[in-house]
């Protein structure tokens, strides 16, 4: 079995956990943007190829800046995602705005960014249209249905509210292209943490095909196809990443067949990953508080589902190392739990570990997409702090831990005096 190692030793993290008190999520700069470069590397052979971070994943304008550096542009969904863009200074056609049920206020925004709208529904057309003006440039969301299988995470596409269907794709570019829309492009994402190169070929078969039919019916040129993101990453020892040279290569094989063979190039193609670029280099930093042993035996740390949602949403497995004791037997069997007042804020079950004491620094992998960022204030319980190991060794904090200050912002504390019941 591959195991699964760490960027820092326990006298380094002992360092760093002087300087900034655990919990804690840190990422490894290093090995960031070297998978990074290794993304653009595998589509060099595509012309305009681009990845756009899906900030979701890790919604830090730190780490986008240093995925800017490296040529990314950023996928976003939400107003506060467009603000991280622009606090970064990123405009145009650098940001992909990707939402649902969107309220006007962040259609504007996105207008005055330059973003690419990429548009979840027919509807919104006439609604981008009515509020904020329709764009040059417009991009539509393809809900394959049944010709693709979802997963837990992202659900069956003919159940998922995500998407236009066939019949709306071909309605929507014919009338985006009446009311004088003058560049098109086209997105799907139907799968999330998939880990089998052939799914994503697959997928670029499906659009690749369906730009070929309707470049034909409707004689309009769509420049890019963003295939979306949903590339995994091996949470398990021994589970293999997604070989990204063998994805490429046979996404090339499916453009040359079918774009190339229809006279359709250049095409640009566009991604949106934020698990595979940057979740193998973060690391969730706790202590143990305190081991209960009553009907089994549990290991309570001072991190919670807080810090770390994925296992109690999803029933996600995310890999424990126990600092120092790398090389020691596994000898005991815990639920490694959180303080919350729910009995599912586990990150695992039955984890066989070395046998654990209190102050031992537990280290939970790969959490640098989907952790930090799916926190939570359930039970008044404070997100933590995000630190950058950069590439020469230096810890700096990205973000501040919350404060108990920052959890009663928005009460009126002063007005309850005056309340009267």
């Amino acid at each position: 079995m591959t195991e699964k190692s760490l960027p820092f030793t326990k006298e380094q993290l002992e360092a760093i956990i002087s300087r900034f008190p655990t919990p804690f999520h840190i990422y490894d700069e290093k090995a960031m943007r070297a998978n990074a470069q290794q993304f653009n590397q595998a589509f060099s052979w595509n012309e305009g190829f681009k990845e756009y971070y899906a900030i979701k994943a890790a919604p830090n304008p730190y780490l986008m800046k240093i995925l800017r550096q490296e040529g990314f542009g950023i996928d976003c969904s939400s107003m506060a995602e467009l603000e991280i863009a622009e606090q970064i200074g990123m405009r145009g056609e650098e940001i992909m705005f990707t939402s649902n049920d969107t309220p006007a206020y962040e259609f504007v925004k996105a207008m005055e960014l330059g973003a690419i709208i990429n548009l979840d529904d027919i509807s919104h057309i006439e609604y981008l249209e009515k509020h904020a003006g329709l764009p040059e440039l417009l991009c539509f969301r393809y809900n394959p249905g049944s010709l693709k299988e979802g997963n837990l995470i992202i659900g069956h596409p003919e159940e998922a509210k995500y998407g236009f269907t066939r019949e709306q794709m071909f309605e929507g570019y014919r009338l985006a292209k009446a009311k004088g829309v003058k560049r098109f492009g086209i997105h799907t994402m139907v799968a999330s943490n998939e880990l089998d190169p052939g799914y994503f070929v697959e997928t670029a078969e499906i659009l690749f095909t369906l730009i070929a039919e309707i470049s034909a019916e409707l004689d309009i040129h769509i420049e890019f196809a963003n295939l979306g993101g949903g590339i995994g990453i091996p949470y398990r020892p021994g589970q293999k990443p997604v070989d990204l040279t063998h994805m490429s290569n046979g996404i090339r094989q499916m453009y040359e067949k079918i774009i190339v063979g229809n006279g359709l190039a250049p095409l640009r193609i566009y991604f949106e990953s934020g698990r595979a670029i940057t979740g193998p280099y973060g690391y969730l930093v706790s202590k143990v508080l305190h081991i209960k042993d009553t009907y089994k035996k549990f290991a309570g740390l001072d991190a919670c589902m807080v810090n770390l949602m994925r296992p109690a949403l999803y029933g996600a497995y995310h890999h424990i190392t126990v600092a120092g004791k790398e090389n020691q037997p596994v000898t005991g069997t815990y639920d490694v739990t959180g303080s919350l007042c729910e009995n599912n804020d586990k990150f695992a079950i039955d984890r066989q570990l070395p046998e654990l004491q209190p102050d031992d620094i537990v280290v939970i992998h790969d959490t640098g997409a989907h952790g930090h960022a799916m926190g939570f204030n359930y039970n008044g319980k404070l997100k933590s702090a995000e630190l950058l190991l950069r590439e020469n060794g230096e810890v700096v904090q990205i973000r501040r831990a919350e404060t108990i200050r920052d959890y009663f912002a928005t009460l009126d504390f002063e007005g309850l005096g005056n309340f009267e019941v």
